[in-house]
């Protein structure tokens, strides 16, 4: 299961310290929470959508209501929330975990199936389906795919793409 948890920051001043905070302190802490698998963030490559998103393999939504959660800063932005905007979290079903997304890769997000083969090459999305939260959008599909490729669809309206902000950190818990 993906919990995806997109927003906007309101304050270039500060927005420099939240992302320190958000990547060094709160990520390590929920990759800790007893079931999170996997964790990663990302930064929007154009605008008209959250300019930031993280994705999370949990193992169910058990786990988001758990004390481990909210005692390491689950749902909890304390100082920041004021800055924050456009927020938006969803729980989608899906097999395995989240693909990691390389340096030199980006996260290629989209309501439809791509079709690569007219590029010569294939990628294998991960599709995702609403089970929690907002539920919306329904249906997802993301792609990890290299920078070439992702600049091919920056201004397709109904993809978005992203450029990865961490490595993705993966629990030491099994």
């Amino acid at each position: 299961m993906l919990y995806i948890v997109e927003c906007s920051y309101n304050d270039s001043e500060s927005e420099d310290e939240w992302n320190f905070f958000y990547s060094q302190q709160k990520f390590p802490a929920l990759i800790s929470v007893t079931g999170f698998k996997t964790s990663q963030r990302f930064r929007a490559i154009k605008e008209g959508y959250p300019a930031y998103l993280a994705i999370h393999t949990i193992d169910n939504t058990k786990v988001l209501n758990s004390e481990d959660y909210h005692l390491k800063g689950g749902g909890n932005f304390s100082r920041w929330q004021k800055n924050i905007s456009d927020w938006h979290r969803n729980l989608y079903e899906t097999e395995g975990i989240a693909p990691a997304t390389l340096a030199d890769q980006r996260l290629v997000i989209s309501t439809k199936k791509i079709d690569f083969s007219a590029l010569g090459t294939r990628f294998s999305g991960t599709e995702l389906y609403a089970v929690g939260l907002e539920k919306h959008p329904e249906y997802r599909i993301i792609y990890s795919v290299p920078v070439e490729i992702a600049k091919l669809f920056i201004e397709i309206e109904s993809v978005s793409v992203y450029e990865p902000m961490t490595l993705q950190l993966q629990s030491l818990i099994t």
